[in-house]
């Protein structure tokens, strides 16, 4: 009844910066800046200096509470939430590619124990051959599976990308894909597809580098690596933006242990592991570029109206957050160079351990007081350059 006794009504409260660390959509509340119109009858300047009397205002309108002022929500870029699409249609190709790969590989005219015979060209190589209800190895590596050699000494680097798109059969195919579904529609929802496809399709490539670097005699087939890279970017991500979060420690925990759990699964035989490590170093490095969040406060002080600035400025990132995200580039763009440049050049995983241990037995001798470097003698199969 403030509005009847001629007091101004309640103001609505002013934004708030405030935000549940459960959902990452965030909207601005601001009030309807448009200037208030003078009612009907209202006195106005009239021509030549007079007055004009105001029309009487019925009863009924003046014991009419105000209306309150509108307010409009704005959904701001940086916390919006994505239609996931990208996440499906990956999987849809990888379905469509096994179904080209069992067309191409025609079992009943290569073999003639085949499973479900009754799909014809698309039946399934023997148990004892592929235990993953899918096609023979000559057709994984015909279709583009990676093979060290062929990208070494032929320099088919393609074979890095293609065969991220290639599963060995309907059981690999299956378990990756609803690992894709479950991990990847989150992502995207929260982030975009442009940064989760970019996520996705390097770290397949740095799983597939890894990978070749180490199982230079079989072929590799798999998305595996780019599923690595989703979780190690979503632990990058709980890292860089820890102060949005409200239970950290408890997600950190709940994480690291599926992280943990499928990297012990690569134990299994015929499981790549290498290629599950070279995809989650690359998400978990790339995690820190990609899904790098501003601070709240940032946001809701640039999309705030005028009225509710304040004078002190909010920096978009905190300082520990654009520590970890130079360094993470860094880190990221000369472990790559690094992998692809001893790829290419044919260097083996043999080599790499040599050289590995040579540095740390350097480094021991270095720290030792009594011994010299200059002192210890060279073994005449390795040469200094």
């Amino acid at each position: 009844m403030a509005a009847a006794r001629g007091e101004p009504g309640p103001r609505p409260p002013p934004p708030s910066s405030s935000s549940s660390s459960s959902s990452f959509r965030f909207r601005v509340r601001v009030r309807d800046p448009r200037p208030c119109q003078l009612p009907a009858g209202r006195e106005r300047g009239a021509p030549g200096g007079g007055r004009a009397r105001a029309a009487p205002v019925p009863a009924a309108a003046a014991a009419a509470p105000a209306a309150p002022s509108p307010v409009v929500f704005r959904e701001v870029k940086h916390f919006r939430s994505w239609v996931p699409w990208l996440v499906p249609t990956f999987v849809v190709a990888n379905t469509v590619m096994l179904v080209i790969t069992m067309y191409v590989n025609d079992c009943p005219k290569n073999s003639v124990s085949c499973i479900a015979r009754f799909l014809g060209r698309f039946s399934f190589q023997p148990f004892k051959e592929n235990p993953l209800l899918g096609p023979s190895s000559a057709t994984l590596q015909k279709m583009g599976g990676l093979v060290a050699s062929k990208v070494v000494d032929r320099h088919q680097v393609w074979l890095l990308v293609t065969c991220i798109w290639l599963h060995g059969g309907v059981f690999h195919l299956l378990a990756n894909m609803l690992s894709l579904l479950v991990i990847g529609i989150r992502l995207e929802q929260e982030f975009g597809f442009v940064r989760i496809g970019l996520l996705y399709i390097i770290s397949g490539i740095g799983g597939s580098l890894l990978s070749a670097l180490f199982l230079q005699s079989n072929i590799s087939v798999g998305a595996s690596g780019a599923l690595f890279g989703l979780l190690g970017g979503m632990l990058s991500e709980l890292i860089i933006n820890w102060s949005i979060y409200t239970n950290k420690v408890a997600a950190f925990v709940t994480l690291l242990s599926i992280i943990v759990l499928n990297l012990a699964v690569g134990i299994l035989p015929h499981v790549d592991n290498f290629a599950h490590i070279g995809g989650f170093l690359s998400g978990f490095f790339l995690g820190f570029v990609f899904l790098i969040r501003p601070q709240f406060g940032w946001v809701s002080q640039r999309y705030a109206p005028p009225g509710y600035l304040t004078t002190s400025v909010i920096s978009k990132f905190k300082k520990y957050q654009c520590v970890l995200w130079i360094s993470s580039l860094i880190i990221f763009i000369v472990g790559f160079t690094v992998a692809l440049v001893l790829l290419l050049r044919g260097v083996s995983t043999q080599m790499i351990i040599v050289l590995g241990a040579i540095i740390c037995l350097v480094s021991q001798l270095q720290d030792g007081a009594a011994i010299q470097i200059r002192d210890t003698a060279i073994p005449h199969s390795w040469e200094a350059r």
